[in-house]
């Protein structure tokens, strides 16, 4: 805005104050106007239209007894068919409007918990805007938004609320942890079960296996050479197979030293004790 020769320019989105020998005449539009100072003609100032933002913090308590700073964030305009009202009814608008957000938050919050406040901001923030927009609009001035952008407790609180969170997930976390445990215990001992069942099996048709081999072998040798017994030939393939085991225990690189009895009369015991084991086994069954 400037003003040569009589003369006054009025930015975009601006409007001036005219007056003549201090008395309001009129509201200038953007534009240029001629202005006689000869006659009295004047301008008292300017007053810009375009949107403006005033950041307030108060402090008060919540129902809970808990301090907090509540930030809000106000959006407002002096309207053109009342820039009058908005030039010459205040002299501090900011002071106003921070005046008022106070009334309204001291008001809202202590009637609410802490969670609560939070929760509610948004209606917390309608309320203010609702009394801003009765108070400033005989004023001459429109409010656009009102956000409440912060909240922020006590730094001791604020603390003890993340420790309380954290306790929180630890202890949901460590019933997880102990539930999966609990399928892995669980899991493990079905396999061992069902591993152990399956061994059983197999020794047991193992065992079979022998018993049938052995009975194959004595019936087939009987046949073939005359003159033998089924005894006879059950002590031959006892021996056989005790022969066989010291072969390969003495091949093995891993074997330890084994002490077992050693003579003809000690493979005569071996033979008895193992034929009345088998012969043991098959009256049992």
């Amino acid at each position: 805005m400037g003003q040569a020769l009589g003369c006054l320019q009025v930015d975009q989105s601006n409007v001036a104050i005219k007056e003549q020998f201090g008395k309001f005449v009129d509201v200038l539009e953007p534009g240029c106007h001629c202005l006689p100072w000869c006659f009295g003609y004047q301008v008292a100032g300017g007053l810009s239209l375009r949107v403006q933002q005033l950041d307030v913090r108060c402090e008060t308590k919540t129902k809970d007894n808990v301090f907090v700073t509540v930030v809000a964030s106000i959006q407002y305009r002096a309207m053109a068919e009342k820039a009058a009202d908005a030039f010459y009814k205040l002299s501090n608008t900011k002071a106003q409007i921070q005046a008022y957000v106070f009334d309204v938050i001291r008001a809202s919050v202590p009637k609410l918990l802490l969670d609560d406040t939070f929760e509610q901001k948004n209606d917390i923030a309608k309320a203010v805007e609702n009394e801003l927009e009765k108070a400033m609009s005989a004023y001459g001035y429109e409010i656009v938004q009102t956000l409440i952008v912060d909240i922020e407790p006590d730094i001791n609180v604020k603390r003890a609320m993340n420790e309380i969170n954290a306790a929180a997930r630890l202890r949901v976390a460590a019933n997880e942890k102990a539930e999966a445990e609990k399928i892995l215990q669980i899991k493990r001992a079905e396999g061992e079960a069902e591993s152990k069942y399956l061994s059983g099996l197999g020794i047991a048709r193992q065992r079979q296996a022998i018993v049938d081999g052995l009975r194959d072998s004595v019936l087939a040798f009987s046949e073939n050479v005359p003159g033998t017994s089924a005894k006879d030939v059950m002590d031959m393939v006892l021996v056989t197979q005790y022969f066989d085991t010291m072969k390969e225990i003495g091949a093995s690189s891993k074997s330890s030293s084994v002490f077992i009895p050693h003579g003809p009369g000690a493979v005569r015991d071996i033979t008895s004790q193992i034929r009345d084991g088998l012969l043991q086994g098959n009256s049992a069954q």
